[in-house]
């Protein structure tokens, strides 16, 4: 219910500006063609009314960001209440199955797996929630050290694999190094696995009922490589490439919202690849045509 309102809002502030700078825009000219013989006081209306648009351009454009930071605000509390809560729900309700009921130990197990399922998942939003707080803490990685990347994906491919059951034709991973210099980058571990994982994550969520994904990790040149995660799903609108690194920020469109998040994950990768002196950027030929998110981060030294 509270959507309409802001966008109620969105045209109400926007209006208003518009008819302010319109009403200004008439008394100002009207002022300088009665006055026109009066060169200070020209110069200085032409100041003043520059002053006054300015403002109320910087004024309404501030109540929208607002309005619609606000908005986000409130999608990112229900997504991460319904994160939290569904998996409670489910464990409460397997427990007291388990407490009440004689169960064989067939169903038994399976109710474990469920429950230890669901306590991933529950960890997993916690574990973004407070990563997304920490970012803020700007500075070079704490533990630093030589990371083989090519190592580190292919045990993030192994995890979501099993995390997601899907087969081992699911993941396509590929290696490419100039000459015979392996990808070796310098940072905190933990940091990049969840980079990776995060992106991998997605690839999976966004591809639909096939899971087609390759990840590819290459060296770009002496000081450069590179991870390349490309999925076969729900693509991305050209529009929307350099939004999905925002805090919050969530695609618009039915099939995007289908798929349950905080919409930290992007902003988590992009704030952590930064922190590790690299860029990562987006790239999809459109909706329905699939997407690829690629990491570049500076190449470890050289000893």
């Amino acid at each position: 219910m509270r959507v309409p309102g802001r966008r109620r809002s969105i045209v109400f502030f926007t209006t208003l500006g518009v008819c302010l700078v319109v009403l200004t825009v008439v008394l100002n000219v009207g002022w300088i063609l009665l006055n026109w013989r009066q060169v200070a006081l020209l110069v200085f209306g032409i100041i003043f009314f520059i002053a006054i648009i300015a403002g109320l351009v910087l004024n309404t454009t501030f109540l929208v960001r607002e309005i619609r930071r606000n908005e986000q605000q409130d999608s990112f509390l229900n997504a991460v209440t319904h994160e939290l809560k569904t998996p409670l729900a489910s464990i409460r309700l397997y427990l007291e199955t388990l407490q009440t009921r004689e169960v064989d130990a067939d169903k038994r197990r399976e109710f474990y797996d469920v429950m230890m399922a669901d306590s991933d998942r529950l960890l997993h939003t916690v574990e973004q929630v407070l990563r997304a707080g920490q970012i803020s803490h700007r500075g070079r990685p704490r533990n630093a050290s030589p990371i083989d990347l090519a190592e580190m994906v292919r045990s993030c491919l192994d995890l979501a694999r099993i995390r997601y059951h899907l087969p081992a034709d699911a993941f396509r991973f590929a290696e490419s190094f100039n000459g015979e210099e392996r990808a070796v980058v310098t940072g905190d571990e933990e940091e990049l696995r969840a980079v990776v994982l995060n992106l991998i994550d997605n690839a999976v969520k966004y591809s639909g009922e096939e899971v087609r994904v390759t990840v590819e990790v290459a060296t770009l040149d002496a000081k450069h490589v590179a991870v390349r995660i490309i999925d076969q799903g729900v693509g991305i609108a050209s529009g929307e490439l350099k939004r999905v690194f925002k805090r919050f920020y969530r695609v618009p469109g039915q099939t995007m919202q289908r798929v349950k998040g905080t919409g930290l994950g992007l902003f988590i990768v992009h704030s952590i690849v930064k922190k590790h002196g690299g860029r990562v950027f987006a790239e999809s030929a459109g909706e329905g045509r699939g997407s690829t998110f690629t990491i570049q981060l500076p190449g470890a030294r050289k000893q």
